[in-house]
């Protein structure tokens, strides 16, 4: 068995892992990561927010991004009955990027995995890890390549960055249930052949079925689309027959979307994700970190995935470089604290999502623009900005306004 040492090991070579290991090399720090999966592999989560745009910019891995000409998303349109919600990035609460992008994961992770490589990043793909120990400041992580050969790797911390594979919180027990409702999804991506002309083809949309079920739409600028529902776990599972004559029943429900869609071939096998959410006991330990995926997942419905993982993997990479050159860092304050902070927001809106609370907010009419741009700055990822009293006071602001809604509605009209 042979065995090699770095300072920092990552679990894991997408978004988080890639952004981690950028700031991490750029401060001279001996960084090794593993991957199980071969690149270019396909994986969910094509739908970005502004916040992120941050993260890469400061590691320095926005120009080769900009190189793959994504789809630009300026902002996201729900869609109930008749009734039309879009929102404007350039029309936000918070001082932020006003853009980000709609991007094929395959294509994006592999961009970014191949940046990091250049800056001179070592990645071990089909690395599985099967085991970890820490012993004080240091810890032995086990992979095993493609081959069954074993590798043991001497690391002074290890960051988390595996996303749905969530190894350190396999090895050391750290699931725990979510307290979010069970749903599902299921997914592919299709030839969009039906797209239709100018903005209309490119937005970013969510057909909201109902209080529960939805529809993502998602184009690409390589003309392919991903589509999904999400739905209660009961009722995903209601459907019979394989994945794709599911999906394709499913397709049905969609009146603003069948027709686009009925005749298309699905470009990949439909995919399933039964109880997405997940939860764990702890961000963090005696020599290692939880990013992205790894920690919580939510809810797809408000793309927050990518920007979660991006954010607690840069803070996690700055965390570990001070804590292995010796300075204090308080784990629980400084990662912690802060990372369940911005989790609390977007659980809070994903959970008066399907109370339908804040349904109502997006589909009453007249629009109030003042509170649509305290939302929108939610939406685009700045779930830090406590200026933004629907940050702050995210607990009870959207039930609140909701009841006002439901007040205004019962008077009796003059």
């Amino acid at each position: 068995m042979t065995e090699e040492s770095v300072d920092i090991l990552i679990i894991g070579a997408g978004p988080a892992g890639c952004v981690s290991a950028a700031y991490l090399i750029n401060n001279n720090i001996k960084v090794k990561v593993v991957e199980k999966s071969k690149f270019p592999r396909f994986v969910i989560g094509e739908s970005l927010l502004p916040k992120c745009m941050e993260h890469f910019e400061e590691v320095g891995l926005l120009d080769c991004l900009q190189e793959q000409s994504f789809e630009k998303k300026y902002g996201a349109r729900f869609l109930k009955n008749d009734v039309v919600c879009n929102f404007d990035f350039s029309l936000k609460h918070t001082k932020g990027w006003d853009w980000t992008w709609q991007v094929p994961r395959e294509d994006f992770d592999n961009a970014l995995a191949i940046e990091i490589q250049r800056k001179g990043v070592p990645i071990d793909f089909e690395n599985e890890v099967v085991d970890v120990t820490f012993d004080g400041s240091n810890s032995k992580t086990t992979v095993k390549d493609i081959d069954g050969n074993l590798k043991i790797i001497n690391a002074k911390f290890v960051i988390d960055s595996g996303g749905y594979g969530r190894v350190l919180p396999r090895i050391l027990q750290l699931d725990i249930p979510s307290k979010l409702p069970k749903h599902s999804s299921i997914f592919t991506q299709v030839k969009d052949i039906n797209r239709p002309e100018g903005v209309e083809g490119t937005l970013i949309t969510f057909d909201v079925i109902s209080t529960h079920v939805w529809l993502w739409v998602i184009p690409f600028s390589n003309g392919n689309t991903s589509i999904g529902f999400v739905g209660p776990t009961e009722y995903i599972n209601s459907f019979k027959g394989s994945p794709a004559e599911v999906l394709s029943e499913m397709l049905k429900i969609s009146d603003y979307y069948y027709k686009r869609f009925k005749d298309v071939d699905f470009l990949l096998e439909p995919k399933v994700i039964q109880n997405f959410s997940k939860s764990v006991k702890q961000l963090y330990g005696n020599g290692y970190a939880l990013t992205g995926n790894s920690t919580e997942f939510l809810d797809p419905i408000f793309s927050s995935g990518v920007t979660f993982a991006t954010e607690s993997g840069l803070l996690a990479a700055k965390l570990a470089c001070k804590e292995i050159n010796n300075e204090n860092v308080n784990w629980e304050k400084e990662y912690a604290e802060y990372i369940k902070e911005g989790v609390e927001v977007f659980s809070s809106y994903v959970h008066e999502w399907y109370t339908g609370n804040l349904q109502k907010l997006f589909f009453h009419r007249p629009e109030n623009a003042e509170i649509k741009n305290k939302i929108c700055a939610v939406l685009a990822g700045y779930v830090w900005d406590k200026t933004n009293p629907f940050v702050a006071k995210h607990k009870r602001i959207i039930k609140t306004v909701a009841h006002m809604i439901d007040m205004e509605e019962e008077m009796p009209k003059i």
